[in-house]
């Protein structure tokens, strides 16, 4: 008898690419707050849900993974990965919520959690400024004036940058968050008379627990974002941009809230 909780399937169980939640991560967050064109970003949301503001948030995000049997952060080519988000300003009937078009992510591992979960996952490498405790002109600490740099590259080309520089801290975490936000699971069929009618397609929403959050610093910020071949990233370039932020979190994902199916 195979085992696993998804493929590789076999005798022990042990080859599959993901284990059975529960799955907990901690990471260091960059995050830059934008306006998008409306109408652009409209465009982007699955039936269901509607824009409830232009405001969009980029995440770049260096984690650290461990199941709930491991201590797979002992092993850091199988914790420890970077990834991009970037998440629209939604709503559900009139209950405000994020929804994610894009996101890249640098291990398949992780990309297979996410495809799970309903977030669209693809290969991209990110890069992200590191602090460091001591004083250095080869990284900054974390505090007022320092600045931190991001990038995102996509297929050997660079698809996105920003730079945050921390001003004073505080309590609001950037907006839309990723915490709750609503995912789409959607898995098509192969066979010829079935494109069009996925094995799986509904929204659901992030469900999270144990949560924590460090210090959050807010400063000013920059981000680009540049057009590329293979996807439609560049339809929500900045019209303006906000606020940058940096923090860490700790939170634990095995659940997942059901919204509704969709056609």
């Amino acid at each position: 008898m195979i085992k696993g909780y998804t493929l590789p399937r076999t005798p022990l169980g042990k080859s599959s690419m993901v284990p059975a939640p529960p799955w907990h991560y901690a990471g260091n967050v960059l995050a830059i707050e934008y306006e998008a064109d409306p109408e652009r970003a409209s465009a982007f949301l699955p039936d269901g849900l509607t824009l409830f503001s232009s405001r969009c948030a980029v995440y770049f995000i260096e984690w650290q993974y461990a199941s709930d049997t491991g201590k797979e952060y002992l092993d850091p080519v199988c914790s420890q990965y970077k990834e991009t988000i970037l998440l629209l300003s939604a709503q559900y009937k009139g209950r405000p919520m994020a929804y994610c078009p894009f996101i890249w992510v640098d291990q398949d591992k992780a990309l297979m959690r996410g495809l799970i979960q309903g977030w669209p996952k693809q290969i991209g490498e990110t890069w992200i400024t590191r602090s460091c405790e001591l004083p250095s002109k080869a990284a900054p600490n974390t505090g007022k004036g320092a600045t931190f740099g991001a990038a995102l590259s996509v297929l050997g080309r660079r698809q996105a940058d920003a730079t945050v520089t921390l001003q004073k801290e505080t309590p609001s975490l950037p907006t839309p968050t990723f915490a709750g936000a609503a995912l789409l699971r959607y898995f098509p069929e192969l066979r010829q008379d079935r494109y069009e009618r996925p094995a799986v397609h509904e929204l659901v929403q992030l469900k999270s627990r144990d949560v924590a959050l460090s210090t959050i610093w807010e400063g000013k910020s920059s981000l680009n974002i540049y057009d590329h071949p293979y996807n439609e990233l560049y339809d929500l370039r900045p019209i303006s941009v906000g606020s940058g932020y940096k923090f860490s979190v700790a939170l634990t994902v095995d659940d997942l809230a059901y919204i509704t199916p969709l056609k």
